[in-house]
């Protein structure tokens, strides 16, 4: 996105996630007008080596210290990827880096994770930036989930940031309670918003304190680089991702790239590293697009790169 709008890349040391400080990029188009912001970068599951990864206390404090920097370098959009965290505090330590106050039944601000959002009873936003207020933030965000439940963002992607199955209980009650505190200080009710789940409850917070839009991924490239535009103008289209498993069709980029290159009828090759064999059964017709597969065998111990 950076590259594609002629933008500058930029970078910031900002809290990780366990709370130590991290060096983060992010990016500014070239007009200097909209800001990207990926939430992996500064509150990301690889910022945490494996045996240390605990979703009761990371937090994503950090992502919000990067929104302040497109902030003082004048954004007046804001585009927020929500992949890949490291986090299920449902982005409480974001909204502390931006001014508001959670505090406990004490008045104390309450600490850093998802497992410190069961004491919290008060919000307060009277100190929040203010300059969020007229700032258009969208949401880069592949995923359905809603706040809590058996769908919900603890037990559905808390495993994989290192939560055990007690975790998942606890982090589940304290999101269902820090949405039952949202709902009662803002009237809004984020627990079954679709999208509300992801990235450990940051979609939540982002719609619920920043009304911000979420919209997939895709659909933000494409519009941002004018992707119909090129594809109409082109005589192949080539695209790829990691892995392609059953996640690709719900809002994936070679997927959501096909779609577009359908409608003009141009061909596509589509490369993957990682193919699920279950997929390799599909029919492309239930993906509504056309896509040439070329098979490689690649040793995976050299890297992606390396195959490339």
């Amino acid at each position: 996105m950076i590259a594609a709008t002629q933008g500058k890349e930029h970078f910031a040391w900002v809290t990780g996630p366990l709370g130590e400080r991290v060096k983060a990029c992010w990016g500014m188009s070239g007009d200097g007008v909209t800001a990207f912001i990926e939430m992996a970068a500064a509150s990301g599951l690889g910022l945490v080596p494996p045996d240390k990864r605990n979703p009761l206390i990371t937090t994503s404090r950090g992502t919000g210290e990067l929104i302040l920097q497109a902030l003082e370098h004048g954004a007046e959009r804001i585009i927020i990827g929500i992949g890949g965290s490291a986090t299920n505090d449902g982005g409480a330590g974001m909204m502390q880096a931006l001014g508001a106050r959670l505090c406990d039944a004490e008045g104390q601000e309450i600490g850093h994770g998802g497992g410190n959002l069961g004491s919290l009873s008060r919000i307060d936003l009277s100190a929040i930036d203010p300059r969020l207020r007229d700032r258009m933030i969208h949401v880069a965000c592949d995923v359905t989930n809603p706040l809590v439940g058996e769908r919900g963002a603890s037990r559905i992607f808390g495993p994989q940031k290192g939560a055990t199955e007690a975790m998942i209980v606890e982090l589940d009650r304290n999101l269902a309670h820090y949405a039952d505190v949202i709902k009662a200080s803002l009237q809004v009710d984020v627990k079954s918003i679709p999208g509300a789940g992801a990235a450990g409850g940051m979609g939540a917070a982002l719609m619920a304190f920043l009304n911000a839009e979420l919209r997939s991924g895709i659909e933000i490239v494409t519009e941002a680089l004018k992707l119909e535009e090129q594809i109409h103008d082109c005589s192949l289209v080539v695209t790829g991702e990691g892995r392609l498993d059953s996640q690709s069709v719900h809002g994936k980029v070679p997927v959501g790239v096909a779609r577009v290159a359908k409608k003009y009828r141009k061909p596509v090759i589509r490369y993957c590293w990682q193919p699920d064999s279950r997929c390799r059964r599909g029919s492309p017709a239930r993906y509504r697009c056309r896509i040439q597969r070329v098979n490689f065998r690649f040793d995976a111990g050299r890297g992606i790169s390396r195959g490339v």
